[in-house]
C-alpha cells in the first residue's frame, strides 16, 4: 500500500467518529511500519484521546512497548500542538519514536493550524502534507466552517413527489419515501449534532427525531432536538420530543432570529452541524436567508398535488440569485432516488 491508500485507511476511521466528536472535529489516524498495519484508531469524542493517540495506544496493546519507534503514522488532520482536554499529539508523537508523519490537511483552527511541521521537524521527523487532502478537508468540513466563521454545517432534508410537493392527507401518516430512504435517514441523523424543526411540524407530525434501527444508535449520544416557534405554546407538552428518554436533548426557541439561533447552538452547545427536518416554509427561509450547505433530497415515485411545496420561501426573484449545486451525487435507494449535493457558493467549506 502507498501513502494514499494508507490515508484512504484513515479516512474511513475518521468517519466513524462523525457526529460524536463536537465541538472537535473527526479524525483517523493508522501506524505503519515495514508495510504493517501496527495500529489505528479515531477520535471518539471530546475530552477522549485524539486519533493519533487512539493508534499509539494500539500498536502498544498489539506490539508491546516501543511498537512505534521507526514507524510512520497517516493522520488525517494535523496533530495538535497545545494542551486541551488532553495533551498535545505532537509530544506523544515525538515521545512515540516514530520517524515520519504524513497528513492529510492542515487543522484550520488558528491556534493549532501550521505548527505541528516545525516541532515535529525540529525533534528529526520527516513531515508530509496534503496527502488526500480534498478528501480530508471534506471530513472536516463542519468544523472548518465553524472556525471560519461561528456558524454550523446546515443540511436541509426533505423527501417529495415527483411534483415537487409534500401534501399529505390526514389519514396518511407522514411518509412520503419508502422504508429504505426512512432507514437512511436515521444513519443521516446520525452525521449531525442536531436536528431542527419548526413548531408547526411538531403540532402536525408529532416527530421523534431521533436515531433509531441502526448501529448508529447504540454509538452515540441522541442529536439535539431544536424547534423554532413564534408560539408561545407552539410546542405540545405532550409531544415525543418533551416525554420521551431523550426529552433533555429538546431545545425550544421562540420568536429568534435563525442566525442568533445557530450561533448559540455553536457557542453555548458545541455544535457543528445542523440538519433541518421541517415544512418547506422553513426550508425555503432558511435557503432564501442563505445559511443552508448541503441538501439531501428523497425523490419518491408519486405525484401528490396540492399547495404544500417541498421548498416554500420567496425564491429566486431572478436567474442570478438562482441557487445552484456544486458537488452533486445520486443514489437509487428502493423505488426513490436520493439527492445529496452541496450549495455552490464562495466560501464552501468541503464538497459532499
Amino acid at each position: 500500500m502507498n501513502d494514499s491508500e494508507y490515508m484512504r485507511r484513515a479516512l474511513s476511521l475518521a468517519r466513524r467518529g462523525a457526529g460524536q466528536t463536537s465541538p472537535n472535529p473527526p479524525v483517523g489516524a493508522v501506524l505503519v511500519k515495514d508495510s504493517v498495519e501496527l495500529g489505528a484508531g479515531w477520535h471518539k469524542g471530546a475530552g477522549q484521546p485524539h486519533a493519533e493517540v487512539e493508534a499509539l495506544n494500539d500498536a502498544v496493546r498489539r506490539y508491546g512497548e516501543g511498537a512505534a519507534r521507526g514507524a510512520t503514522m497517516y493522520v488525517t488532520l494535523e496533530p495538535c500542538s497545545t494542551h486541551g482536554r488532553t495533551g498535545p499529539c505532537t509530544t506523544a508523537l515525538i515521545r512515540s519514536g516514530i520517524k515520519r508523519v504524513v497528513i492529510g490537511a492542515i487543522d484550520p483552527n488558528p491556534t493549532h493550524g501550521g505548527k505541528a511541521e516545525s516541532l515535529l521537524l525540529d525533534a528529526g521527523i520527516d513531515v508530509m502534507e496534503g496527502i488526500e487532502e480534498s478528501a480530508c478537508q471534506s471530513v472536516i468540513r463542519a468544523f472548518t466552517k465553524v472556525q471560519r466563521s461561528g456558524l454550523p454545517w446546515v443540511m436541509v432534508k426533505s423527501a417529495f413527489g415527483m411534483d415537487g410537493r409534500v401534501t399529505r392527507p390526514p389519514s396518511e401518516g407522514q411518509w412520503l419515501s419508502g422504508g429504505g430512504s426512512r432507514k437512511e435517514v436515521h444513519a443521516l441523523r446520525g452525521e449531525v449534532d442536531a436536528i431542527l424543526t419548526s413548531g408547526k411540524t411538531v403540532r402536525s407530525d408529532n416527530p421523534r427525531l431521533t436515531i433509531r434501527g441502526t448501529s448508529v444508535a447504540a454509538e452515540k449520544e441522541q442529536p439535539l432536538r431544536v424547534v423554532l416557534t413564534s408560539r408561545e405554546n407552539g410546542v405540545p407538552k405532550d409531544s415525543h420530543i418533551l416525554t420521551d428518554d431523550f426529552r433533555d436533548r429538546t431545545l425550544i426557541y421562540r420568536s429568534r432570529r435563525i442566525e442568533c439561533v445557530l450561533r448559540d447552538l455553536v457557542s453555548d452547545h458545541g455544535v457543528l452541524s445542523v440538519m433541518i427536518e421541517a415544512g418547506g416554509n422553513l426550508v425555503g427561509q432558511f435557503l432564501d436567508e442563505g445559511w443552508v450547505d448541503e441538501v439531501v433530497f428523497y425523490l419518491a415515485p408519486l405525484i401528490t398535488g396540492g399547495e404544500v411545496p417541498a421548498v416554500g420561501g420567496e425564491g429566486a426573484v431572478d436567474l442570478e440569485r438562482r441557487i445552484q449545486m456544486g458537488s452533486c451525487s445520486f443514489n437509487r435507494i428502493g423505488n426513490d432516488v436520493r439527492v445529496r449535493a452541496t450549495i455552490l457558493r464562495s466560501g464552501n467549506f468541503g464538497d459532499a
